[in-house]
């Protein structure tokens, strides 16, 4: 570090870098290109660059790190009031290396969460159920109770049996039935229990469904009788100031005695947030939402649920339970209806979760004739392989590598990241395709538009691409060594090669380290996918769906060719968006497919990577640009592999044995 710089990272953005001393985080989220929203200019007028200090492994959360408020935020009146725990980032400087985390509201351009699910073909079997009944009046020759009363007429009128009450609808029964002249509508769980009541006639009945990722976190807001899905909305998950990937989640757990409740404060939050946009959207309210299912790795489920995570961050690597959780929302903290309930659909392993299961659902690899691959590609790959007759699934540490982290120009999938990458074979230039901007690099008034949206780095989808190309473009060998060409695109940073995309105010690169760092992943991947099929005893796979919101936006052609999955006819690899989430509304809005989930899950055969010696063979075969020992016949005849140099012969590197993606909590390296 130069004398008088500090190091900053600023989160979500995932941009990081020096800066002078004493500068304004405003100032320095300029210098890095994170879009901080600042209408007056930094004058402290406006409020809408306010800040918190956030925390990564070795930079705790420590208000210290930036100077003491001074007068223009003690005396603050703006036009946006001064959040607790908050700065204003035009006065706040730095006076040490920090974390700096900005709000969604901060942000001039919200990160892109893709995560609207598609929901296959499925019958309507919801768990809570509306009733309308008229109920008979009291009277003093009958000395029955209002609630008596009440189950009487529903078990006369629907033939329910059996029926409770919930004894948190008790204080408004009473209102409820004479407000209504004794006809009401009661929502009814699992034809068992009445868990809400209302005066007069009520049609609709809203649940909703989440997918909590470690980066990202999905709602989706459905009429229980309909299926209809009202609305969906996603953000980035908020947990990610304490720590980028999910092993530095635990690490905080760790070393904070009340880490635990406060990662899971933070995530409950931001599910309340997002019942918020969920029921304004469909001109509605939280109170109005009876039922919640939820999906998440083993870490997420773990935290929602309330309990501490730590048992997952080390061999053996133990869930609390590996079974559905049901319970009442209310006591999770989540604001909703009283009597509404929560259901977690069940986790698969100590590192494959409950978004796995919801994916299973939702793709349905155990009605398949052939052999289906579902993968799931994040920071830790989680990886479910078979057909109807048996199922495997296991989990592979790939690392951050594929969500743009680790990676020079790297970051997460937002406005101004490349996201598309394409090399003329014969010329060595690139064309690319930025989030936000329609056009090809090569297209009339692309310039133009870059310059106003700003290229600001290369998101996880843009970084395969670029290796992929760069490779069958015969810039990078099979073992993944960049080779000298003649092309003032490939140049020299001190002793590393590197291939320059975009040469603007950002310069946007890719280097032997990147080349390096996506090798790892994708051998990791590789690796877990061949252990699964040697336990299968199969050569081969006949369908490939690639899930999650990452995963959803690789071009199966370019996984296949950077060799992070086995050969496959292209025709049948496909995205499966995010089929967690589809999952996870399948359950909200079927008891049969809860069900179904609950007795699919206690059928998979688990396969711990971590206990496999088979499995540091498969990683370094994979390393290989596609692969040095698996065939791959669809994919010679779809691009043309001849291009790839078998090994660089110019400046070679000291030879080190590859070692796997640091692991992420769901993975452990062998």
């Amino acid at each position: 570090m130069s004398e008088g710089a500090l190091s900053v990272a600023f989160t979500p953005s995932g941009r990081r870098g020096q800066v002078p001393a004493g500068s304004t985080v405003l100032e320095a989220g300029r210098m890095l290109g994170v879009d901080i929203d600042s209408v007056c200019g930094g004058r402290g007028l406006c409020g809408r660059c306010q800040i918190a200090i956030g925390s990564q492994p070795g930079t705790p959360a420590d208000p210290d790190r930036l100077s003491p408020p001074g007068p223009l935020e003690t005396s603050y009146r703006g036009r946006r009031p001064l959040r607790d725990g908050h700065r204003l980032s035009c006065a706040a400087r730095l006076l040490t290396d920090a974390v700096i985390d900005v709000p969604p509201h901060s942000q001039v351009r919200r990160q892109v969460v893709r995560k609207r699910p598609e929901v296959a073909n499925f019958t309507i079997d919801p768990v809570v159920r509306l009733h309308y009944a008229e109920v008979e009046e009291p009277s003093l020759h009958r000395a029955a109770s209002d609630a008596t009363r009440l189950r009487e007429a529903l078990e006369t009128q629907w033939s329910l049996e059996g029926l409770t009450v919930d004894p948190g609808i008790l204080g408004t029964l009473q209102g409820a039935l004479r407000a209504g002249k004794w006809k009401v509508t009661a929502a009814v769980y699992r034809q068992r229990e009445i868990v809400g009541i209302w005066p007069g006639l009520r049609v609709r009945a809203l649940g909703a469904a989440f997918d909590v990722g470690s980066t990202t976190v999905a709602g989706h807001l459905c009429d229980l009788s309909t299926g209809e899905i009202l609305a969906s909305e996603g953000m980035m998950n908020p947990q990610i100031r304490f720590g980028e990937d999910l092993m530095s989640r635990i690490s905080f757990v760790m070393m904070n005695e009340d880490g635990a409740a406060r990662l899971t404060e933070v995530i409950v939050d931001a599910l309340n947030g997002l019942l918020g946009d969920l029921t304004a959207a469909a001109g509605a309210e939280p109170a109005d939402v009876l039922e919640i299912t939820l999906v998440g790795n083993p870490i997420m489920h773990h935290l929602i649920l309330g309990i501490d995570p730590r048992r997952l961050g080390t061999a053996p690597f133990a869930l609390a339970t590996d079974r559905a959780v049901r319970t009442r929302a209310e006591r999770m903290g989540i604001a909703v209806h009283p009597g509404a309930r929560l259901y977690a659909l069940p986790c698969v392993a100590g590192h494959v979760g409950a978004d796995a299961a919801g994916a299973m659902l939702s793709e349905a690899p155990h009605r398949s004739r052939g052999t289906q691959l579902l993968v799931d590609v994040g920071t830790n790959a989680e990886i479910v392989l078979g057909d109807r007759e048996r199922l495997l699934a296991a989990s592979s540490p790939t690392g951050p590598a594929f969500e743009g982290a680790e990676i020079s120009s790297g970051q997460r999938a937002s406005p101004g990241a490349i996201e598309r990458v394409r090399v003329d074979r014969k010329t060595l230039e690139p064309r690319f395709k930025v989030i936000d901007v329609e056009p090809w690099s090569d297209e009339d008034g692309f310039a133009a538009a870059v310059r106003e949206a700003g290229v600001t780095g290369i998101c996880g989808s843009g970084i395969i691409e670029a290796v992929a190309e760069l490779a069958l473009a015969g810039v990078v060998s099979a073992d993944g060594r960049m080779l000298p060409r003649e092309t003032p695109r490939l140049r020299w940073e001190g002793r590393i090669p590197c291939y320059i995309i975009y040469d603007g105010p950002t310069r946007i690169a890719v280097t032997q380290t990147d080349v390096r760092a996506v090798q790892l992943a994708k051998a990791a991947l590789y690796a877990g996918i061949r252990l699964l099929m040697d336990r299968l005893g199969v050569e081969s796979v006949d369908e490939v769906r690639l899930a999650g919101a990452f995963g959803s936006h690789i071009d199966p052609l370019y996984a296949m060719a950077l060799g992070m999955i086995p050969d496959c006819d292209p025709a049948r690899v496909r995205a499966a968006g995010n089929a967690a989430g589809a999952g996870a509304i399948m359950a909200l809005l079927s008891g049969a497919a809860r069900r179904e989930v609950e007795e699919l899950v206690e059928k998979v055969e688990k396969v711990e990577t971590a206990t496999e010696p088979r499995f540091q063979e498969h990683f370094v075969q994979a390393m290989a640009i596609p692969h040095a020992a698996a065939p791959y016949p669809h994919l010679s005849r779809a691009l043309d592999l001849s291009g790839i140099p078998a090994a660089a012969a110019e400046r070679p590197e000291r030879r080190r044995s590859p070692r796997p993606a640091r692991a992420a909590a769901g993975g452990s390296v062998p």
